[in-house]
């Protein structure tokens, strides 16, 4: 029993040393810029259901300044970019895009089938995430370490799908909230770029299926 135990101990503690705690710091700009949209998700779904486009618009082109924003930021400022912000960034997108299409949906003018395809790709997409973390973390795993944004283990890198993917989603949402505003809701156009986003969202999803470990970077490694 007793060579059981240090056998046991040595084992964890050997898989505690394979990996080396990476810290930084999560409280940059780009970071900020995407906790903004994150805040900013809920109350443009409310104004999209009262059916407030103009404002909606504008608060939407505003979102999306944001967004390329942290990106530039993030690419000019080395100290800017994070682990964090791979993750944290498509994050923002996904429930932005997420509580815009519900809106926009409940507002009739996305149908409904769309907004169940992106919301079931984006739900597989954070749940992949979420195993990442539990698998990169250090053992053993608790709560304070599985949340603490200090703390990187892997980093996030997405397909060339999933980044035209996502241009098209939100570029469908600018388009939807402008229909009302210029009054072509019934256009021809519009129900094909429906179409588009659909095809889109299924091989960007399919494409984190194929490519599977290529899209992940794990930061920790053994010590020396």
């Amino acid at each position: 029993m007793t060579f059981q135990k240090e056998l046991r101990t040595t084992e964890r503690i050997s898989s505690i040393e394979f990996f080396r705690p990476q810290y930084e710091n999560p409280w940059t700009v780009p970071n900020l810029l995407c906790m903004c949209r994150i805040l900013l998700a809920p109350y443009l779904g409310y104004l999209i259901t009262q059916q407030h486009f103009d404002l909606s618009l504008g608060l939407f082109t505003l979102a999306g300044a944001t967004d390329l924003l942290d990106g530039f930021i993030a690419r000019t400022w080395p100290t800017q970019k994070s682990a964090l912000g791979s993750a944290l960034d498509p994050l923002a997108d996904k429930i932005l895009i997420s509580v815009l299409y519900v809106s926009l949906t409940y507002a009739e003018l996305i149908p409904a089938p769309l907004t169940a395809l992106v919301i079931f790709r984006d739900i597989g997409l954070i749940a992949a995430v979420f195993w990442v973390r539990y698998k990169t973390v250090p053992p053993p795993v608790t709560l304070s370490k599985f949340f603490n944004p200090c703390y990187t283990t892997a980093q996030l890198k997405p397909t060339l799908f999933s980044k035209v993917n996502t241009a098209i989603q939100l570029f469908l949402v600018a388009a939807s909230l402008a229909a009302p505003v210029f009054h072509y809701t019934d256009s021809a156009l519009l129900q094909c770029l429906w179409y588009v986003t659909a095809v889109t969202t299924a091989a960007s999803g399919y494409s984190y299926w194929h490519y599977g470990r290529k899209t992940v970077k794990v930061l920790n490694t053994r010590s020396p």
